[in-house]
């Protein structure tokens, strides 16, 4: 008997996953705005009562998957930025870690690329939300970095919300690649990320800052 809670508790994230597995499979084919929650649960294998024990409703449901795809993503870019080491090496392994992300799950970074705009508020404004603190922890992972002295709050955060859209754009990007031309959109993003990092050293040249290395050093 001591095991029992434990089994339940077991039980009831599998039902969870299986709605969200379900819901993620029917995506595929329409948007969160014209999906039923008997589609949902047909597809799961479960009665509209249980699915009332894990979600109020399909945008509930929907915010879930948005936490599931992007709290995992950010989570590991964290991991990265937060390695000691070259800040290039760090962003190219950010790179990395996107690309394989977005390849091992691609139905949930197509559920994000079309949601982003669609019709369901509470997603939109759950999508925005994981994204202004995805860029607050890539601020706050960049504020400690020897390029960083000098450096305002605001522009931190400009900063993070640069990579963050650049992550994003390379999500979509990869996702609409036609077969065989991966390595060609991950070359694009490792140059375009170069671009943010050469322009990061020079940012605060103009306010009288001096370079990294002493006067008249220039980036790599």
């Amino acid at each position: 008997m001591s095991h029992t809670p434990g089994a339940r508790e077991a039980q009831k994230l599998r039902t969870r996953q299986a709605l969200l597995d379900a819901a993620l499979h029917l995506l595929e084919h329409q948007s969160l705005s014209g999906l039923g929650l008997r589609e949902v649960t047909r597809a799961a294998g479960v009665t509209p009562t249980a699915f009332y024990r894990h979600f109020e409703d399909v945008a509930a449901l929907g915010v879930a998957l948005v936490e599931q795809t992007l709290g995992s993503l950010h989570g590991m870019i964290g991991a990265v930025l937060a390695e000691t080491g070259d800040s290039e090496e760090r962003m190219d392994r950010s790179i990395a870690v996107t690309v394989g992300h977005v390849t091992a799950r691609p139905g949930h970074f197509r559920f994000i690329a079309r949601e982003q705009h669609g019709g369901v508020a509470r997603v939109r404004a759950a999508i925005a939300s994981q994204l202004t603190l995805f860029t607050q922890e890539v601020a706050d992972a960049l504020a400690g970095e020897p390029e960083s002295a000098g450096w305002s709050r605001e522009d931190l955060l400009m900063l993070g919300g640069l990579h963050v859209d650049h992550m994003v754009t390379t999500a979509s990007t990869l996702l609409d690649a036609a077969p065989g031309t991966e390595e060609e959109v991950v070359r694009v993003a490792r140059r375009r990320l170069r671009l943010i990092t050469l322009g990061r050293r020079h940012w605060l040249d103009g306010e009288g800052r001096t370079p990294p290395g002493g006067p008249g050093a220039s980036g790599p």
